[in-house]
């Protein structure tokens, strides 16, 4: 397993390729999204060349987990798009407080083949523990993130200290809440693969 931190504008051309067509096919494709996004690929306007990427890639280099992060001081998902989701109290707006977002721990390529990588909770505390790391070296003390209400026992499985900004929202059909994710007391970093490769 390979693990990639990098901002946007530091990621190889054919990399970007491969992270919009793993976007497309988990968060349209299979979780059934409507974005309006170009056939094939899943951008948005929050994927600026400083946003900050954590991928990773089995030993075949096909993606298999990913996450954005954003600083809440600037333009943000949750922020722009679904301040309804904190239930009528502000988004953060903090240096304290980064964006997690498009989590996605889903091997494409083993659904097709019947192969398999690792554990999808044990590949998402990696993510996390890797978007953790890189926010707490710039002073940040949590994560908000906006996602499906079926993602919740996945984050409450990787012993970080998740709970919801406010109940569940329907958006499009589909239940959604703003979690909170606590990196003080997080669980002991322990990667499940090689050294991250990280570029800042």
């Amino acid at each position: 397993m390979e693990f990639i931190l990098a901002r946007a504008g530091d990621l190889s051309p054919l990399l970007n390729r491969a992270l919009g067509r793993y976007r497309y096919r988990v968060f349209i494709e299979t979780l059934g999204w409507q974005l309006d996004t170009p056939p094939g690929i899943e951008r948005d306007r929050f994927d600026r060349p400083e946003t900050v990427h954590v991928i990773a890639r089995d030993d075949q280099h096909a993606i298999v987990g990913y996450a954005r992060l954003l600083p809440t001081t600037g333009p943000y998902l949750l922020g722009e798009m679904f301040p309804q989701l904190m239930n009528g109290l502000p988004p953060p707006c903090s240096e304290d407080v980064w964006e997690l977002s498009r989590f996605a721990v889903m091997d494409l390529r083993g659904a097709r083949t019947g192969g398999a990588t690792q554990r999808p909770s044990a590949l998402a505390v990696d993510i996390l523990q890797l978007a953790a790391d890189y926010v707490e070296r710039r002073g940040g003390k949590r994560l908000i993130s906006v996602s499906p209400l079926a993602m919740e026992r996945l984050l409450r499985r990787t012993g970080f200290h998740v709970h919801r900004a406010a109940p569940p929202v329907m958006i499009e059909g589909h239940p959604t809440f703003a979690c909170w994710i606590e990196l003080a007391g997080r669980p002991p970093c322990a990667p499940h693969g090689n050294a991250a490769t990280c570029q800042f």
